[in-house]
């Protein structure tokens, strides 16, 4: 009797183990399927890797891309395959957006720029100066950007406000004088397409850069960035929470772009 009772216990025991790890695993299921959901759906993080956005979004930032903005393409999926073509619930950027796009070439790889030329535009560059359809974009000369290095060096760049021609108004910063990027060809941007440009206008790979970026499918948006959940230092990491007294840009949360 004895022994049929200790076999029991133990039978009531494997079975309360497996009753839980079935549990826990069902949990951590469902969980990874609302993560997948609200980031395909709803909202998806992103970092930023590069100063190309420079000031308004900077290297360490950390923002909210909203995935309905623009509506739904393959890219909006993990992965992004080949499961539709086009856009569903569709609607189109406007001009002066932040947007996170597949970058034209492969794809594959995230770019955030500024959306700035709309299908059927004329854009051009013409002594730092942009031109959208043969008309100067008001560019208004305001205070230096300070940017303090890792080695404490306080570094001034001319910054510099624009007004594009529905009212949408952003920073800009000109490292120096004929940049590369300060005189361009004509652009005449594609039906379906959209161009796009960086803030930081002489260190920023994009669509003045036909090789590299090139104009942008309608299809390749990924989302409209938000604002900024959470933002550190540049060189360190998001995951040092012991640091974030000091490495937090504690004035740049919950910023809206």
């Amino acid at each position: 009797m004895q022994q049929r009772n200790e076999r029991q216990a133990k039978l009531a025991t494997r079975k309360k183990d497996e009753g839980g790890f079935l549990e826990t695993l069902r949990v951590i299921v469902h969980a990874l399927l609302i993560a997948v959901v609200i980031r395909t759906v709803l909202f998806q993080p992103f970092s930023i890797p590069s100063g190309s956005m420079k000031e308004t979004l900077l290297v360490g930032d950390y923002l909210f891309v909203s995935k309905f903005s623009y509506g739904y393409s393959r890219f909006s999926i993990p992965f992004s395959p080949p499961l539709f073509e086009g856009r569903l619930f569709g609607s189109t950027p406007e001009r002066g957006d932040v947007a996170v796009f597949k970058l034209p070439t492969d794809n594959a790889t995230d770019y955030i720029k500024r959306v700035i030329g709309m299908p059927g535009d004329k854009i051009q560059m013409v002594d730092g100066v942009l031109h959208i359809n043969g008309q100067p974009v008001p560019k208004e000369r305001i205070d230096d950007w300070v940017e303090t290095e890792p080695s404490g060096r306080q570094v001034r760049v001319p910054r510099f406000r624009e007004t594009l021609p529905n009212g949408v108004a952003y920073e800009v910063l000109d490292l120096v004088e004929n940049g590369f990027y300060d005189n361009t060809p004509l652009y005449e941007v594609p039906a379906g397409h959209y161009f796009m440009m960086g803030d930081n206008r002489d260190n920023s790979t994009d669509s003045r850069v036909l090789s590299a970026v090139g104009y942008v499918p309608y299809e390749n948006f990924v989302g409209r960035a938000e604002i900024i959940f959470f933002s550190v230092e540049e060189g360190q990491h998001a995951w040092a929470i012991w640091a974030w007294p000091w490495t937090v840009r504690w004035s740049r949360i919950f910023s809206l772009l």
